[in-house]
């Protein structure tokens, strides 16, 4: 005869515990759902008779109207009536009964208010986003959130500090798209069971400390003003090889020098000056006082 072991004697005890227990849970709930469900049944009939007794007047607080981008949870002693929202358009409800639980459909945009963050490298910055949001099923909204929109607000305002936290000061001011991407699936995930759809999170404004301000302008100002000098430099040598090889090249003509200084003399003479100065070459001086007899200087 074969023994079992103490895992699979567990795993049947624990088996027909539950098959012993539950028998008797499902039959009381479904005893206590006959009851209640009788009970509406009761309620409702009296409701039907208040409404036939004080007609038309009773169409005041029986029939309600739905806009377009709105729709309409009712719940009929504590449930939902017909398992999904009503509207839009026009509809009855059974008064003393019926409660209704008005949803709006349309996008909300809520300025998420300037949260002070310590970024990755220890730089404290204010921040302040934007989140776009809209309701897809109201009965989950109703039935699985106090109020869905604050609920939602409150969470993306705990999403921005967590996930800025993570993030360094230049990757906060370089990546936003980034970031607003990463918040953006965190809080659709997050808000699905409440029946909310984020559309859009985008991060406005970031606000450093003037300190910090100050500090990074001047280490911006001393970058240009490096790049600057190191152009400048690079011009100047450039433009001495070029003088270099243009007097090379003037010094294989005779005639070069001469044509250079009638150049000059053009360009001297177009802007209309009254006096001009022209360079003499020494070596022609020298041979004009030669021929003169003069004595030179």
């Amino acid at each position: 005869m074969a023994s079992s072991s103490p895992a699979h004697l567990m795993e049947e005890g624990r088996s027909s515990r539950d098959t012993t227990q539950g028998q008797p849970a499902t039959s009381g709930y479904q005893a206590e759902h006959s009851e209640a469900g009788i009970c509406s049944t009761i309620l409702a009939f009296f409701s039907w008779i208040l409404v036939i007794l004080f007609f038309p007047f009773s169409l005041l607080w029986c029939v309600k109207i739905v806009t377009e981008y709105e729709r309409v949870v009712i719940l009929r002693l504590g449930r939902v009536v017909g398992g999904r929202a009503k509207g839009p358009g026009l509809f009855f409800i059974l008064p003393c009964l019926d409660e209704l639980k008005k949803v709006d459909l349309r996008t909300v945009v809520y300025d998420v208010p300037p949260q002070e963050i310590l970024t990755k490298d220890s730089v404290t910055v204010t921040v302040d986003a934007v989140l776009y949001f809209r309701i897809f099923q109201p009965i989950l909204s109703v039935t699985n959130v106090t109020n869905a929109p604050h609920s939602t607000w409150l969470l993306a305002q705990t999403t921005l500090r967590n996930v800025l936290g993570t993030k360094s000061l230049q990757e906060l001011l370089s990546h936003r798209e980034q970031i607003s991407q990463e918040m953006l699936n965190i809080l659709d995930k997050a808000t699905d069971p409440w029946g909310v759809r984020v559309e859009r999170v985008e991060v406005k404004d970031v606000r450093l400390p003037k300190q910090l301000q100050r500090a990074m302008a001047a280490e911006a100002e001393a970058s240009r003003e490096a790049r600057a000098k190191v152009i400048a430099a690079e011009g100047e040598q450039n433009a001495s090889r070029g003088l270099k090889e243009a007097a090379n090249i003037m010094n294989r003509s005779k005639g070069a020098m001469q044509l250079r200084y009638l150049q000059t003399l053009t360009s001297v003479a177009s802007e209309k000056n009254h006096t001009i100065m022209f360079p003499l070459p020494l070596d022609l001086l020298n041979r004009l006082f030669d021929t003169l007899g003069a004595p030179r200087s």
